[in-house]
């Protein structure tokens, strides 16, 4: 399950994103239109500043923007920076594999056939879709409600 902090965290690089044209956006503004806890948000953000995904100016005229294009980050890097492999269970993941202790034979694992499935799925739509796709997605979704919602008036 995505952790709040994963969830916060992706809030915030889809808002950086949108403002791209911007320079920098403040913690202040960003927490107060996201809607995330300011320390929270403060935390967050460090940890994608010192993992090189974002850039900081501090000072009066400080604050964040993406060190990359929304086009060249997925939501699987933003997710796997703040909470890790994306694998359910520690057998079938690619950046934090270990064995099972209870597991007689790992290549025959009934569990463990099934989670590779779940964790590449979970990849591909993760790592296949980029903050640029997932910003389109969520204005074709805002536009498509629009037009609904003057249909039923």
């Amino acid at each position: 399950m995505l952790s709040m902090k994963a969830k916060y965290g992706l809030l915030a690089v889809l808002a950086l994103a949108r403002e791209r044209d911007k320079k920098l956006v403040l913690i202040s503004e960003l927490a107060e239109r996201e809607n995330i806890p300011q320390k929270f948000l403060e935390q967050i953000l460090r940890e994608l500043k010192n993992l090189g995904m974002l850039e900081s100016k501090v000072g009066k005229r400080g604050g964040y923007h993406l060190n990359k294009s929304p086009h060249a980050i997925t939501i699987g890097q933003i997710v796997r920076a703040i909470d890790g492999p994306l694998a359910p269970v520690s057998c079938v993941s690619k950046t934090a594999y270990s064995r099972c202790p209870e597991c007689r034979d790992e290549y025959s694992c009934a569990i463990r056939l099934v989670m590779k499935d779940v964790r590449d799925a979970i990849s591909q739509i993760l790592d296949g879709t980029t903050l640029a796709e997932a910003l389109e997605r969520s204005d074709q979704a805002a536009r498509e409600k629009k037009n609904i919602l003057m249909y039923h008036i």
